[in-house]
């Protein structure tokens, strides 16, 4: 499936049942993907959390229909998943800037959040570096911990988890056990676990298969399969982000290839990570349409 076309059955879904408790795990099936890659997907796309989106459309839907009808507001409340009537009215003020009882009894002008349309819009003069790389199962020595989606407690603990990695010698470990030691990985394994908001990320380095890992380590195989290799350059975080951006928003759209959904690699070689010249990649495991 197309990757627009996916987010946007998504988002198709997310509207049919906006006032049901929405489970993510669905609403990533409609995209064809897991809840960790609907989830980044949608934000690399959309610009916000798909939290963020519903909450903004559940707000904007109950303004209406005060402001129209004669619904009661702890019934308004309770319909767009708020559990008592003060929540609802806390959510309410800070996105309209009245409560629900002024904007009931004096109607006025409420904001509103219009619903998502994916569209795909070609843009001339960028060029992104990227390879199509047919490459063997190859073996990874990786430190691994497990990260969660729910309130994008990854953006904050994968950042956490490399600074703990240079000052622990878990980075010195794994460059001890390298067969190559080209790249430093961020390996993200997405495609969940039996709670569907958990994914492994795992600090990984290319070693031979025979390696034993240390305790605290795994060794790890890394199936054989074709990927989209592209190079940013640039400091990070923000060059890695923004070849994430045109990855999803620009090539993936409009090219053959749709991606597996299985994993990525973030490849990152020695060097000052801060200068503008710094050199990353980004693989991603695709198939051909």
């Amino acid at each position: 499936m197309n990757l627009a076309t996916g987010i946007q059955k998504a988002i198709d879904y997310i509207e049919a049942h906006i006032t049901d408790e929405l489970d993510m795990a669905e609403v990533a099936k409609q995209a064809a993907c897991s809840p960790y890659y609907f989830q980044k997907i949608f934000g690399i796309l959309c610009g916000i959390t798909v939290g963020e989106y519903i909450r903004n459309r559940r707000l904007t839907l109950a303004g209406s229909e005060l402001m129209k009808t004669d619904a009661k507001v702890i019934d308004t409340a309770l319909k767009y998943g708020y559990e008592s009537p003060e929540s609802f009215t806390r959510a309410f003020t800070r996105f309209h800037g009245v409560t629900p009882t002024e904007a009931k009894r004096e109607g006025g002008r409420l904001r509103s959040f219009s619903r998502f349309k994916v569209q795909i819009i070609l843009k001339g003069g960028n060029s992104m570096n990227y390879n199509i790389v047919k490459k063997d199962a190859f073996t990874v020595l990786e430190k691994v911990e497990r990260h969660t989606v729910v309130g994008e407690q990854n953006k904050n603990t994968i950042p956490e988890f490399w600074s703990r990695a240079k000052s622990d010698g878990t980075i010195i470990t794994l460059f001890e056990h390298a067969s190559d030691s080209t790249f430093i990985y961020g390996t993200c394994y997405g495609n969940g676990h039996s709670n569907a908001e958990t994914f492994d990320y795992g600090i990984a380095v290319e070693c031979a298969p025979d390696t034993v890992a240390p305790e605290g380590f795994r060794v790890n195989t890394i199936p054989a399969r074709t990927w989209v290799v592209a190079e940013c350059t640039g400091p990070m975080p923000e060059a890695i982000q923004q070849l994430w951006h045109e990855l999803c928003a620009e090539f993936f759209p409009t090219s053959d290839y749709t991606p597996t959904y299985e994993m990525d690699i973030e490849a990152y070689p020695d060097g000052d990570m801060l200068s503008p010249d710094y050199k990353s990649q980004i693989w991603i495991p695709v198939v051909s349409e």
